[in-house]
């Protein structure tokens, strides 16, 4: 599928989501955020664990991201569009995060932080859920996702330098599994296959569809 038509079964109401998000979810900040000999499950290679190993990719920097859920009748996750000129994931579809600064007093607060820098998130109308499971990038990142009530009455301003645009899908169309798209691709020699989930003229890939569906396993796979 390549644009939204229809509610996926699975999410029967806001409601129902975050009461799930606040049920599986905590704010406990797991060891291996900043530990990279602690086990960490999730990553560009879920379904390829065993290239960690042939690609000698090791990563270490401790990032955070936010995945802001409106708060409405049928949510809707916000995405930001990055520039093309950025170091990593130039033009890709993302959420909102970076880098953790030694300032910031949780992955939380600096997920929030980031929101605010990147597209003018108001830290006030985002209140935290929970974290994901920690995500392994190939690009050298330990991300850490935290799962946010966004109140609908949001409004943006954004850095021009980061991102070019800033846009809602429905939290329907990104939890139906039917449009979870496998697809692959060749990387230093190497083909390794990963989720996407194109939407209308979105291209929904990497980072962001393998977070996306850990959030779909997390919330409706028992």
């Amino acid at each position: 599928m390549t644009g939204y038509d229809a509610v996926a079964p699975v999410v029967a109401s806001g409601h129902d989501f975050f009461d799930r998000a606040a049920s599986r979810l905590t704010l406990e900040v797991p060891a291996a955020l900043t530990d990279p000999n602690q086990p960490a499950v999730r990553g560009d290679l879920d379904l390829d664990p065993l290239l960690w190993e042939q690609m000698e990719v090791r990563p270490v920097r401790p990032a955070a991201v936010l995945i802001p859920v409106v708060d409405r009748t049928e949510p809707g996750v916000i995405l930001t569009q990055r520039t093309a000129h950025l170091p990593n994931h130039a033009g890709q579809v993302a959420f909102p995060g970076g880098s953790i600064d030694p300032s910031d007093a949780s992955p939380a607060a600096a997920a929030l932080r980031e929101a605010h820098e990147e597209i003018g998130l108001d830290p006030r109308l985002v209140e935290p859920i929970g974290y994901l499971d920690l995500y392994l990038t190939f690009s050298g990142y330990r991300i850490l996702p935290l799962v946010g009530r966004v109140a609908p009455h949001y409004a943006f301003k954004l850095s021009t330098q980061e991102v070019d645009d800033v846009f809602e899908v429905p939290l329907a169309f990104l939890m139906d599994a039917e449009n979870h798209a496998l697809q692959s691709k060749e990387w230093k020699g190497i083909m390794r296959r990963f989720y996407a989930m194109p939407y209308g003229e979105r291209y929904i890939w990497g980072v962001t569809a393998g977070i996306l569906r850990n959030l779909y396993e997390r919330m409706y796979e028992e």
